[in-house]
Order: structure tokens, then sequence, then C-alpha cells
């Protein structure tokens, strides 16, 4: 579905990223105005590249600065997508972890208070919810997210900011540059190098990159018919949970390769998630459409 009426304009926080460039992509073609921020001294060719319409805004780092960009944006809505991750971190990795995860984006909250930008779509994390609760962070980076939501809710009552958070599962598309599952598998089916992994009993749960940009676009609807009430938290998720182990197979079939897999050769991670969060409601008129075997296809095809 597509956003009607008139002309909107969105500010994306992440655009550099897997997420945040599809889904840029998908307000152009809807035609919004797309405006990003970047760090300061950020390579943003790649994003010129694709987006040449693009309006890229450095952040100095100051929450003066984070002012001075959302007044000169002027979005209709605030998608904000960007975070570091780390699955586990280092002490090296604390003041990085607070400056992306809470500082920035509590920058983000002020200055869009300040100029009274009131729509706001989150971007949260499954691993807010270790084997199933309601709150207990996988790590130190979902404990991160956490902390921004709590901060997320002050202003949300105390301002006239409304905000739907997004959590999301694992994600996987065509042209993903992050190292997850499906760039290593990739890699092993080339190589046929023997690749070790856990015993891979851990259930996984993957959305395909156009559903979850999907999610983005229908809670900015939500946002702008106003039918968001403060704020509202949604699990992204396929509802559809499978083994590793079966995963593996699964795309070893679809692209008709055998793949050298040594299980059990590595230990599981502390607070591994064996089982995804599967309590999180689902957002109002979205479910995904694209199925694991046809979401290899397309990764694959568009990926040769």
């Amino acid at each position: 579905m597509q956003i009607e009426n008139t002309r909107k304009t969105a500010l994306i926080t992440g655009a550099k990223g897997f997420v945040g460039a599809h889904l840029a992509q998908r307000l152009f073609a809807e035609d919004w105005d797309v405006h990003a921020i970047v760090r300061h001294n950020s390579d943003i060719s790649p994003l010129r590249m694709k987006q040449p319409a693009l309006t890229v805004h450095e952040h100095d780092g100051s929450t003066k600065g984070m002012i001075a960009i959302v007044a000169d944006a002027k979005p209709s809505v605030v998608f904000h997508l960007a975070s570091l991750f780390l699955i586990q971190h280092q002490v090296s990795d604390i003041e990085p972890l607070v400056r992306s995860n809470i500082l920035f984006g509590t920058q983000l909250l002020e200055a869009m208070v300040v100029n009274n930008a009131y729509a706001l779509v989150n971007t949260g994390t499954s691993w807010q919810h270790y084997e199933n609760k309601p709150y207990s962070p996988v790590n130190l980076y979902a404990a991160t997210k956490q902390a921004f939501v709590d901060i997320l809710q002050f202003y949300v009552e105390a301002t006239s900011l409304r905000a739907l958070t997004l959590k999301l599962f694992d994600t996987y598309g065509p042209a993903d540059p992050r190292p997850k599952l499906f760039t290593l598998l990739r890699k092993t089916a080339a190589e046929q190098q023997v690749f070790a992994m856990s015993p891979g009993e851990q259930l996984i749960d993957l959305v395909y990159i156009d559903d979850v940009v999907e999610a983005f676009v229908q809670a900015a609807r939500l946002l702008m018919e106003n039918k968001v009430v403060h704020h509202e938290e949604y699990a992204v998720s396929s509802r559809a949970a499978i083994p590793l182990r079966q995963l593996v197979e699964i795309y070893g079939r679809v692209i008709n390769k055998k793949l050298p897999i040594e299980w059990g050769r590595l230990a599981y991670r502390p607070r591994e998630v064996m089982t995804p969060w599967s309590t999180g409601k689902t957002l109002p008129g979205w479910r995904p459409m694209i199925g694991l075997e046809e979401g290899i296809k397309r990764m694959e095809t568009i990926s040769e």
C-alpha cells in the first residue's frame, strides 16, 4: 500500500544501513521528500550514488546541531533506525554504545519537540525480550535500546510526541552488506570450505526486507492518520521461526548446493536466543507476505 494524499517529508536516521537504505528507496518511490542524518565526516558517496535526490544533514554531535537539522528538514515523520549493534561488547564499546543508542536518540527527541515534529517511528529489537520475558535484554545493545524507550516514554507523556516502536527480528534480502548468516552461507557454498557452527537447535525468525520496509511505511501511515496514542510497540515477526539447521537445509536446497557445515563445533553464545520472542503484538494492517523460500530465491537472484 502507498501513503496517499499530499507530499510528505521523511527524516531518516540510519539511512546508510541495510533497512534504512531500502526504506529511503521505498519512500522516494512514493514521492516523499527524504532527508537523512549522518555523522560528521561520514562517507556519504554510497548514499549519493543510490539516492541522488536525498538531502543529507551532517550531525556535529551536539543537541543544538540536531535541533537545526530537524528545523531545516521539517519532517512529517521521523524514522529512527540508527544504532550501534554489537552481539557482545568489549570495555571500549561502552561509550560508543551509549552515544549511538541513547544520547543520539535523546537529542533527536528533544529536537523534534522543539520543532513541533511529533511523529516518530522508532526501531527496537526482539532481543529486548530474552526467554520471552516482558523485558530481559539479551546483551548490552538490547539494554541500550530499552533505555532509549524509557526516555522516549517521558517525551510522549510530557509533550505532544506520538511514537510507534517496531521491534525487529532477523532481516534479510539482496545486496546485504552485513556479515550475517546468509552472507556466510553464500561464501561457504561458493568456496566449499568447512564452516563451523553451533549445534543449530536455536529457532530463527526471518523477515524479508520488503516486508520490513512495509511495516515502517504502515507505521508512518498510522501516525499520520492519528491512530497512535502516545507510544505503541509492535513485533515485526514472520511468526514462522525455524531451527537453524532447517534454515541451512532450505537455503542449500534453494541454491542447489551442498553446504559443508560442521554442526556442534562451536558452543552457543552466552545468553543465546534459543526461542525468539513470540508474545509481541502484530502491527495493525501489516503481515509478512514473502515466505522464506521465496525470499531466498529473490535474494539470490538479485544478488547474482
